[in-house]
Order: structure tokens, then sequence, then C-alpha cells
């Protein structure tokens, strides 16, 4: 690659605000909400959008609690599990079911679409044979959303190495603390790759940035102002990796 970039060997990315855009709620949640409940829980007691989500966040500040008392800064739940404790008429509905309500759920808090210029990045860097993984404070949902933004692009979630993919939900943790980076040092280790020769991409300062370039990772953010070592857009970051 180019501009001083020719030792990247591999390409560590966040995925919200990253790889994929966050807009707002849309407008008729109360009510998508409301109908798909009608739906796959028909014969259980409603509850509203506003009464799950103050369910749940009293259970993840509980859980939270817990965790930090323990010694874990910076703690992750388990979205399902969080869910099923809010609403206990969720343990009726079968896998699939429960899975596709919390994926529907999940698309009444913001809308998610892939960022433009990651699929011409991705899929250069992927046929240039670059590493890729993923470094993301997530929950299963994550995986669902991303899937439905590649696949339209022609992408697969299987570019991303699965041994260089920190998500937050699998571990108990999240970014910014520095076992993410250090456990994804170890990995890459493993694959004979410095983390001098990888890049990381996020939109944050404090969970991407500062967290990675302390750990020896170059790093580029997609946020501009952001004391980076590079900074700029995916359109940008092609050029920056000499892809164009």
């Amino acid at each position: 690659m180019g501009k001083g970039n020719m030792s990247i060997r591999a390409v560590l990315c966040d995925i919200y605000k990253t790889l994929l855009d966050v807009g707002q709620p849309p407008a008729d949640a109360d009510q998508r909400w409301d109908k798909l409940c009608n739906v796959m829980l028909p014969q259980s007691t409603p509850l509203t959008l506003a009464e799950f989500t103050a369910a749940a966040e009293g259970i993840i500040a509980r859980q939270h609690s817990v965790a930090k008392a323990t010694g874990i800064p910076f703690p992750e739940i388990f979205w399902p599990a969080v869910a099923r404790e809010a609403w206990p008429a969720l343990a009726s509905l079968n896998a699939q079911d429960f899975d596709d309500l919390l994926f529907e759920h999940a698309q009444l808090q913001r809308v998610v679409r892939l960022m433009p210029g990651a699929a011409a990045v991705l899929s250069t860097l992927a046929e240039r044979n670059v590493c890729l993984g993923l470094v993301s404070n997530s929950q299963p949902y994550t995986l669902r959303e991303l899937d439905a933004a590649l696949v339209p692009a022609g992408l697969s979630r299987a570019m991303f190495a699965s041994d260089l993919c920190f998500l937050s939900f699998e571990h108990g943790f999240s970014k910014p603390d520095p076992h993410v980076f250090r456990l994804l040092v170890a990995r890459l280790a493993s694959r004979d790759v410095r983390p001098n020769e990888t890049l990381v991409v996020g939109d944050r300062e404090d969970n991407d940035i500062a967290p990675a370039r302390a750990q020896g990772f170059q790093t580029w953010s997609l946020r501009d102002g952001v004391a980076s070592q590079a900074t700029g857009n995916w359109t940008e970051l092609a050029r920056w990796l000499a892809l164009k």
C-alpha cells in the first residue's frame, strides 16, 4: 500500500457508526412495536415499548453494578437474557421467533445502513488478502444487522476472520477496556501479525482510537476533528491505503 502504510496486513473495524451508519428511530416505532407484539404474543399482556425499555434499563443498570463491583470496569450485558427478564412472556417464543422479535425491536431503536464507501474498501482489502476483523460493542442482533447491510453490496460477514472478531456480548466486557485490544494483539500474534501492522478503524476517540493506539495499533477515525493518526471517511481511507 502507499503513503507509509505498506506494512498494514490487517484491518479491524468497529461496527456502529463505522461500518454501519446509525440514523434516528422510525417515527412509528411505538405502533410497529404494538403490532409486532400482537402478532407474536397475542395471548400475553402487552408491554408498551416505553415499558419494555424501562424494565430492561433497570436490569442493565443492576447487572453493570454487580459486574463493576467484581472489578470489571466496562461490563457488557447479554441482551437476550435481559429481554427475557424484562418481559417473561418472551420465554414462550421458540428460538427463531425470539431472535426475530429482538431483531425487529432493534430496528425500532434506530435505522442502520452500510456506510457509504465501506463496501468498496472492504472488497478491495479482501481481494488483496488483508486480514479483516471486527472490534465492536455489540449484541447478537448486530450480526443480523451487519448481514442485512453487507448482502445487498455483494459481501458476506465471512470476509471477517472469526478469530479477529471481538464482539462484546460474547465476553461480558466491552471497549474501551484495554483487555479488548490485548486479546486482539494475542490473536494477531498467532497469525504473525504485529499491532503496528494492523489498522483499527472506528468513530470514537474514547472507545476505539485511544485504546487501540495505546496497544500499538495504527488507527483511522471516521469523525473529523478527532485527534488520530489519520481521519476521514471511507473514500479518504481508500486513498490513504492507496486502494484507488
